[in-house]
């Protein structure tokens, strides 16, 4: 796209990147001549702002020159003036070279020339100052004469070597290496550079072609390599871009072939090193990518050749260009369309032409050329792309990348990845550390005792209580004394009350009718041990409270109350004496009249006293009487949790017990507030209910925090342990809250590096998909540490791919013969050792309308007949050829058991030349053999293809070294690697491959054995086979192409690409 555009017959010069705002400095060209033909020389300074949407540049100074200028640069060197902008050098004819103070030319004030120097013979055309050094200047001239100018003393410049070493030629081009300062080159129009070492002043290299054809025009160096640099051709014979590195310069790395005439210009991208701009005679501009090599951009210039193009320091995305018609265009490389300028043209005439009010629309004729759209770069720049990034990964891993701070040598992946484990809970990690190792070594009792004492509320400290107690036996009592309600305490209690002189309110009682102080004691112990559940007492209890000496008495027969009780007992009526004791309150007399009436009529006489008996405590004896304790639980004062607690502890039975504590516990939580919700987790405690006491905990706890989750988590666990010591390991199944709730602390022990722990807390028969998903995340995170261990369940769906169907056109054309591969031995002289005879596949590898031959079983084989030559089929995608084609049979691989190689086997040498008879040596050696039964029929339309078939005799027995014990792990991984993925691959091309691969890393043991591998290979193969145990195959893979990279072709290429294949399908299969 055009940004800018300057109509002027000049040379350009952008100002450097620290200027703003930014500039475009141009002096007349010396090389045009205008339609005036005048021979002065101008130098003018233009503001580049894109802001503005039109094409014109702000002109923002001018001073006129003495002469035309062949060369234009802009330098940063300024004395240490802030208000300084830089200093333009300008080359001129005979040899001038002239300094201009910019900031003087910008204000218009003081004299601008700083030095006027005719040191050079010829006309400077080559300039470059020093990107270390603002102060350096090099000037290049006719006769080969390179100057080093120091901008602070331009009395006397450095000349560098003389005229007698160099043959007397024009320099085209100066450039200072952009990595080592005291590095300078230049070209030469006889094709060749000289690279120049100022600190011995002479050259130490000089790169030339060897076709003698090239005709140097421009030159540049890497801007990150400090030993590579590009030469451009001007020669219409060879317009050719070469990259050389000066530590193989016997030739160019590489030659970049796009312009059809010779090259003008080259500038190449400071910002991104991968992009190259040339401006050539074909009227071209083009960007080359030089990874590639290909050309990423390109745009017409459709007027003139452009002599010159230069990236903007400042804007990456911005280069100028100068061209034979005098403009000067600034364009971007990210693309656009035509269009835009156009329109911009046509309104700029319409304005010149219009009288106020705007011109009638243009039509235009549907024969007008649309507008040519240009697209931008194929590949995003480097200074779009991300220098540098920042990723959190699961495990609590800080992935980051970036270049680093110092590259002294380049490496093929210069960018840097840092995997940092992150923890910010270090307190919230050892908590969760003692509570896993306090459960796995069950000393519950301890950790229980030392959270009570460490507890700040009361309430942390009684749960914490209840949850020792939850471990031990007799569980209930123990909760009972934590209640405050002992029974050893009301023993004591009753009898001090007894004791006293003072009773219910009564005086104090007969001695001689009434029962001694050691039946008290033994009536209140025997009372003691009573409940509800057995309500009478044994007769032989109250035959001891019977006085031994008894008085006569008398039964009434009066006609009161009395001799009424009296007739209905005679009588046997004891409803109605207990109806009479009823009525007259006599309520002791109803219930022993009851209790002697049966079960029904006790509990009747029961209700009747407690419906008229209303007491503080009538409501008590109710509920343990009638055993009613539901009740008791719903409409009990929620002041007295506690008893209501203490009464289900002491009466109801095992199987109620859970369902009546959750019942209180609810009701606590839906009446008694935010004080009795956070005592209701007592009541879940005593049932069991660990579901329960997490929703309660998750009511006084909204904002969730990882200290809050862990004292849920430790109390959780504990509560669990419990129950799995009254029902078993497998008694236990959490709830949904539950599952929540574990699952959130297993993520937050996750993200803090706590991959081991978390996996112990998930419960381990869940089925629900996110603990399901969490586990395998889990184990496949920890790699390598699990191993050994079973992997958990595979969460997700597999899906089977199939193999795409061919039809029978495709699979004819791409060969539909079985893979029927005989393998030749490699010829010896006088000894001849054959290699072994590889089973073949029983069918081809995919339909195909031609159905070949099946091989025999091996035990059909005959005596040898006369014939050992027979034509067999040729394998799947082999096209037919003609039969003097001979090359090197691939390995054959098949399903058919084979024959196990040895291991001193050597491969045998390819075939090089026909193989038509036998040498009457082998026939004498070796025995004929039968043809395979249907394999002399060949499809039709294939021409037959011989085959050596021959009865192999057993292989020569070579030694081969035992594998160093520090590799024994290599070869265990890679071979295990190998069988999983053979047991998971369902297709018969990948099971090949994976035979190949097996055969294939015997050259990789070979070598390890021999020790001929590179330090820096074996180094990174084990670290791919630590990757491989840590099912980190994309890890693997990154690792491979590092080491791949790195290393010479001819060392690893035997192994390192049927490796990144297993890796590939490992990958894929998921194994």
């Amino acid at each position: 796209m055009k940004l800018k555009e300057l109509e002027r017959p000049a040379v350009q010069a952008w100002s450097p990147a620290s200027q703003y705002p930014l500039y475009l400095a141009t002096g007349t060209s010396a090389q045009q001549l205008d339609s005036s033909f005048s021979t002065n020389g101008t130098l003018e300074i233009f503001e580049v702002d894109f802001r503005d949407p039109s094409l014109d540049l702000k002109h923002k100074g001018v001073l006129s020159a003495s002469s035309r200028f062949h060369k234009l640069i802009w330098g940063s060197f300024g004395n240490g003036l802030l208000e300084s902008s830089g200093v333009i050098a300008g080359g001129g004819d005979n040899g001038m070279l002239i300094l201009y103070n910019v900031t003087h030319i910008l204000s218009s004030g003081k004299e601008p020339v700083i030095a006027q120097k005719q040191k050079h013979t010829g006309a400077v055309r080559a300039l470059d100052f020093n990107p270390f050094q603002g102060n350096l200047l090099a000037s290049g001239a006719s006769d080969s004469e390179v100057f080093i100018w120091d901008l602070n003393n331009l009395n006397v410049p450095m000349t560098l070597g003389s005229k007698s070493q160099q043959p007397p030629e024009d320099i085209k081009a100066l450039s200072w290496n952009r990595q080592a300062q005291h590095i300078l080159s230049s070209a030469h129009p006889s094709g060749k550079a000289v690279v120049w070492d100022l600190r011995k002043n002479e050259p130490i290299i000089k790169v030339s072609d060897h076709s003698n054809r090239m005709h140097c025009s421009g030159l540049a160096w890497h801007p990150d390599i400090a030993t590579q640099l590009v030469l451009c051709s001007e020669d219409d014979r060879l317009p050719v871009i070469q990259l050389w590195d000066l530590r193989f310069a016997s030739s160019p790395l590489k030659v970049l072939e796009s312009h059809s005439r010779g090259i003008l210009s080259v500038s190449w991208s400071q910002a991104d090193a991968e992009l190259l701009l040339t401006s050539a005679k074909d009227s071209q501009i083009l960007c080359w990518n030089l990874e590639s090599s290909e050309v990423v951009y390109k745009l017409p210039t459709q007027s003139s050749w452009c002599f010159e193009v230069q990236w903007c320091p400042r804007d990456p995305s911005v280069f100028s260009a100068a061209s034979f018609d005098g403009w000067i265009s600034l364009y971007s490389v990210m693309g656009r369309s035509w269009e835009v300028q156009h329109m911009r043209l046509a309104d700029k005439i319409s304005s010149s032409f219009s009288k106020g009010q705007p011109l009638p629309p243009l039509q235009v004729p549907e024969q007008v050329t649309q507008a040519s759209l240009i697209p931008p770069l194929k590949k995003p720049p480097k200074w779009i792309r991300r220098p540098t990034g920042v990723s959190f990964a699961f495990g609590g891993k800080l992935v980051t990348f970036g270049l680093p701070s110092t590259r002294l040598v380049p490496q093929p992946c210069p960018r840097l990845v840092f995997i940092s484990q992150v923890t910010t809970e270090s307190e919230f990690l050892m908590r969760s550390t003692e509570l896993q190792e306090a459960l796995r070594s069950g000393n519950l009792l301890n950790y229980c005792q030392n959270k009570s004492q460490q507890a700040l509320l009361q309430s942390e400290k009684m749960l914490w209580q209840f949850l020792k107690v939850t471990l031990e036996q007799d569980s209930r009592m123990k909760f009972l004394k934590l209640l405050g309600y002992s029974k050893d305490e009301l023993q004591k209690k009753v009898a001090i009350w007894l004791k006293s002189d003072v009773g219910l309110g009564e005086g104090p009682q007969p001695k001689g009718n009434d029962l001694n102080s050691d039946r008290q004691q033994a009536f209140c112990s025997q009372a003691s041990k009573h409940t509800t559940e057995e309500a009478s007492a044994s007769s032989a209890f109250f035959d001891e409270l019977l006085p031994q000496n008894m008085t006569p008495w008398e039964i009434p027969i009066t006609k009161d109350v009395d001799g009424l009780l009296s007739q209905a007992l005679l009588l046997g009526e004891l409803g109605p004496a207990v109806e009479l004791c009823l009525k007259e309150e006599r309520f002791a007399d109803a219930i022993i009249l009851a209790q002697a009436g049966g079960a029904d009529l006790l509990k009747q006489t029961q209700e009747r006293y407690l419906a008229m008996k209303k007491t503080k405590i009538s409501s008590l004896l109710a509920c343990v009487v009638q055993k009613n304790w539901k009740d008791v639980v719903c409409t009990c004062s929620l002041k007295n949790w506690r008893e209501a607690l203490a009464l289900l502890l002491t009466y109801s039975s095992t199987e109620k017990f859970p369902e009546l504590c959750d019942m209180l516990g609810t009701r606590m939580e839906q009446e008694g507030g935010r004080t009795l919700t956070s005592e209701a987790r007592l009541c879940y405690v005593c049932s069991g209910s660990v579901e329960r006491l997490v929703e309660c905990w998750a009511k006084c706890h909204q904002a969730l925090s990882p200290m809050a989750l862990q004292d849920l988590m430790e109390k959780v666990m504990v509560l669990n342990r419990s129950l799995e010591l009254l029902w078993g390991p497998h008694g236990v199944s959490p709830g949904p809250a539950t599952t929540y709730r574990v699952t959130q602390y297993a993520n937050l022990l996750a993200a803090q590096g706590g991959l081991a722990t978390a996996m112990s807390f998930l419960p381990s028969d869940c089925a629900q998909p996110p603990v399901q998903q969490l586990r395998d995340r889990l184990f496949r995170a920890q790699g390598s540490a699990v191993l050994g261990q079973q992997s958990p369940p595979f969460p997700y769906p597999r899906i089977v791919v199939g193999a795409i169907p061919h039809s029978k056109e495709t699979s004819y054309r791409l060969g539909s013969q079985p893979s029927h591969q005989v393998p030749t031995p490699s010829p010896r002289p006088r000894v001849f050792t054959p290699q072994s005879s590889p089973a073949m596949p029983l069918a081809p590898s995919h339909p195909s309308p031609y159905q070949g031959p099946r091989m025999q079983n091996l035990s059909d084989y005959r005596a040898p007949g006369s014939q050992a030559i027979q034509p067999l089929p040729l394998g799947p995608g082999v096209r037919p050829g003609p039969q003097d084609s001979w090359k090197e049979a691939p390995a054959p691989r098949g399903n058919l058991q084979r024959n196990k190689l040895p291991e001193a086997f050597m491969p045998p040498a390819p075939i090089t030349a026909p193989v038509m008879s036998l040498t009457p040596e082998l026939q004498g050696i070796l025995p004929s053999q039968p043809p395979v039964s249907g394999v002399s029929h060949a499809p039709p339309g294939a021409p037959g293809e011989l085959s050596l078939q021959l009865q192999h005799l057993p292989p020569e027995k070579m030694e081969r070294k035992e594998l160093p014990p520090e590799h024994q792990s290599l070869k265990s991984s890679f071979e295990a690697l190998l069988q999983r993925c053979s047991l998971s691959a369902t297709d018969l091309k990948t099971k090949r491959k994976l035979e190949e691969a097996a055969q294939r890393l015997e050259c990789l043991y070979e070598k390890l054995c021999e020790g001929t591998l590179s330090p820096h290979v074996v180094a990174g193969l084990h670290e791919v086979a630590r990757c491989v145990d840590a099912g980190s195959f994309e890890q693997g893979l990154a690792v491979h192409a590092q080491v791949a990279g790195c290393s010479s072709f001819s060392e690893v290429s035997s192994f390192m690409p049927i490796l990144k294949a297993v890796l590939i399908i490992a990958h894929k299969l998921l194994v």
